[in-house]
């Protein structure tokens, strides 16, 4: 089993309640089970500021899949939800996006594929609900404590439980 580290951002419909839906979903297509999942945050837009606030996530789960099989299935999960990667304007508007993180120690770049996550380290939205739940887990030769550190936390926002 491995412990992998998924992101889960939105900013269409209810993105929460997609969230909601769509973990236990996550960790059945996996073959796993969820470790430990952040808070919801509310984040300004990346890359393409004309869109409204996401809400951004992460999530901790074991499974058995290779990595590439995960990214598969998560792909699966994504258009189950109304994603359609071939027509979306790129980091444009989305229900539900899906990012492996970190899968374990491992370091991959093939096609499609690159782990740790090549941009995890720039993306505040990320950090922060990943620094909630895994703060010193080392990732890529730093931990996403002290890569939080260095970032601008500026209009995040964690919202409160729907519990």
């Amino acid at each position: 089993m491995a412990d992998v580290l998924i992101a889960l951002g939105g900013n269409v419909g209810d993105a929460r309640l997609t969230f909601d839906r769509a973990i236990p979903i996550i960790c059945s297509r996996a073959q796993g089970t969820l470790s430990a999942r952040s808070s919801d945050y509310r984040t300004p837009p990346w890359g393409e500021p004309d869109q409204p606030a996401f809400i951004n996530a992460c999530i901790s789960i074991e499974t058995p899949l290779a990595p590439a099989d995960l990214l598969a299935e998560l792909q699966a999960v994504e258009r189950e939800f109304g994603r359609d990667r071939p027509a979306e304007v790129h980091w444009g508007p989305r229900t539900l996006d899906l990012d492996i993180l970190a899968y374990g120690d491992l370091r991959i770049d093939i096609p499609g594929l690159t782990i740790p996550h090549p941009r995890l380290f720039e993306r505040a939205f990320v950090l922060v609900p990943l620094a909630e739940i895994a703060p010193d887990r080392l990732i890529g030769g730093q931990t996403p404590k002290q890569a939080l550190a260095k970032v601008t936390t500026a209009g995040i926002t964690r919202l409160p439980s729907l519990a």
